[in-house]
């Protein structure tokens, strides 16, 4: 209160006191009054009390005019009733504020719990559902499937998963924004919903979604829902004036629910859900356990290539490269072999491909270049005029940006003379070849490096691009040759004749040599002779055999 306000206060208090300290009869409940108005007026400090006690002795006394001795009976016993007042009140506030106090903890406390119990619970429309799209989320679709494969007597039952991704989604969000591809995907959601029916759909997140067939009564039954669920994401969509067309890709399992678990169920569907995109999407693919059999052992094949090269199970074979015109070895090709523990010697197309899928074909191109260089070198103590080495290069490391640093490095610390290395690189590869590379490649037929293109006539064949890379010799393609072995010369023949024949006139127009591939038979390199092939390559003259073969040849 403000100075006025406690001033008329205290005038009214001391006017009661006054009153009633010369009234007849003598009240003291005016006393308890006065104590409980301070206490009421918030004058309850320590000081409070003991100072009105002064204040009343020494100053009520004075102002009424009145001798001490006169009123000292009735001044105590007032002073007393005024202190127990005081007291009553101050003790009555406390109780009360404690009350008010346990009565607001008590209400801060339920709301607190309601509160918790609400957050629980939105935490629980938060763990099992799909924010986005309302659906059931990994952990319910997971705890549904758990709950099907565990329920007791089912073990004789079918149960079906059908994993479904949209199909190139991410061109929608990067052309268009995470806003309309978040559209979409509830569109998406919707029309799902209403194809599944009785059946748990879930969005496992991004653009994948799942649908449980808790109790499928074959293949066909689960295939059926896949189908369903297909045409329902191919209808057009209209979403914030875009028309989009999606469309989706599934991996179907369907098994007996004895002897499964959720996450080989998974695993699975995971699994065939890929084999589907990489045949081109907007289909489905149908678990196959022999397929899958075969891509783990693929897997765990290229995991182990690089302990295989630090371990040294990799060697390299060398098939002659003969020429036509006198049978003399001008050179030999390169072949990588793996000594494996466990599975014996396997040839290049076990794990070449594997090795170019992952980027293992880097450091595995790389040993086999500098394995041949090494060995090429010791082939110039035969006696003879050596031949060269023709190594093949992947993708990858024609697109490497050290791929000519590389190479000198290598020739350098092996003394290989440039002219007696030959880098066979794929006519694909070579025509859609960047300027960079083919910069690199021009480099190195500048310090002598012969350049092949192998398997010649399979690819584009881009013939006035040809005239223009820095190519040496060119290797025709087997397959053009094997018509060359029947003994009659009929159409089919003739045929293959006139082709080879054009080749080799192309390829000397050009200033290049030429060797065939898959050459087999006396009969076929005579016909490759005469129409002016200028070496062979294939069994006829060789298989691949050990570097101490080759050298004991050129002896």
């Amino acid at each position: 209160m403000t100075q006025t306000q406690l001033e008329v206060l205290l005038h009214r208090l001391t006017g009661q006191l006054a009153t009633a300290l010369l009234a007849e009869p003598f009240d003291l409940r005016v006393g308890h009054r006065v104590g409980a108005d301070l206490v009421a007026a918030h004058i309850a400090s320590a000081e409070g009390l003991g100072r009105t006690v002064e204040v009343i002795q020494l100053r009520l006394v004075r102002d009424l005019g009145l001798v001490a001795e006169d009123v000292e009976d009735r001044m105590a016993r007032l002073l007393a009733a005024v202190a127990t007042g005081y007291a009553r009140a101050l003790r009555d506030r406390t109780l009360d504020e404690q009350e008010s106090i346990r009565r607001a903890a008590m209400m801060a406390r339920s709301q607190a719990e309601r509160a918790l119990r609400a957050s629980e619970a939105r935490f629980r429309h938060q763990a099992t559902h799909d924010p986005l799209t309302g659906l059931p989320n990994r952990t319910l679709f997971t705890e549904r499937l758990t709950a099907a494969l565990n329920e007791p007597g089912r073990g004789a039952q079918r149960i079906g998963v059908c994993f479904l991704d949209l199909d190139r989604f991410k061109v929608v969000n990067d052309t268009l924004g995470h806003q309309i591809g978040d559209r979409l995907l509830v569109a998406v959601a919707e029309r799902l919903s209403r194809t599944a029916g009785e059946h748990l759909l879930a969005r496992l997140g991004g653009d994948e979604f799942v649908v449980l067939v808790e109790r499928a009564g074959g293949t066909d039954d689960v295939v059926k829902v896949a189908e369903a669920a297909l045409a329902a994401v191919g209808e057009p969509a209209l979403v914030d004036g875009h028309e989009l067309q999606v469309s989706a890709s599934v991996g179907i399992v369907e098994r007996q629910v004895a002897g499964t678990t959720p996450g080989d169920l998974m695993r699975a569907a995971d699994s065939t859900l890929h084999w589907a995109k990489s045949a081109g999407g907007a289909r489905w693919a149908l678990y196959d356990a022999e397929r899958n059999r075969r891509e783990l052992a693929r897997y765990a094949l290229s995991a182990a290539i690089p302990a295989a090269l630090e371990r040294g199970e990799f060697y390299l074979d060398y098939q002659p490269l003969t020429s036509l015109r006198d049978g003399r070895l001008v050179g030999v090709e390169a072949l990588v072999r793996w000594r494996h523990p466990e599975l014996g010697v396997l040839r290049p197309d076990s794990f070449i491909g594997l090795a170019e899928e992952t980027g293992l074909i880097v450091p595995l191109g790389g040993w086999v270049l500098a394995e041949a260089c090494r060995e090429a070198q010791a082939w110039s103590t035969g006696g003879a005029a050596a031949p060269f080495v023709s190594v093949n290069l992947a993708v990858r490391q024609v697109h490497r940006p050290g791929l000519v640093q590389e190479i000198r490095a290598l020739l350098h610390r092996t003394g290989l003379p440039p002219e007696r290395l030959q880098l066979e690189i794929t006519e694909s590869t070579m025509m859609r070849t960047a300027e960079e590379p083919v910069r690199a490649l021009r480099v190195l037929a500048d310090l002598g490096v012969r350049i092949a293109i192998d398997d010649f006539g399979t690819g584009y064949s881009n013939l006035a691009y040809l005239r223009d890379l820095p190519v040496t010799e060119l290797k025709v393609a087997g397959e053009f040759v094997a018509g060359l072995r029947s003994p009659e010369p009929g159409q089919a023949v003739r045929t293959d004749e006139r082709i080879l024949a054009s080749l080799v006139s192309l390829a000397h127009a050009l200033d290049l040599t030429v060797t065939a591939e898959g050459v087999e038979t006396a009969g076929q390199a005579e016909r490759l002779r005469a129409i002016g092939c200028d070496a062979g390559q294939g069994w006829h003259f060789g298989r691949p055999a050990p570097a101490d073969r080759i050298l004991a040849r050129i002896g």
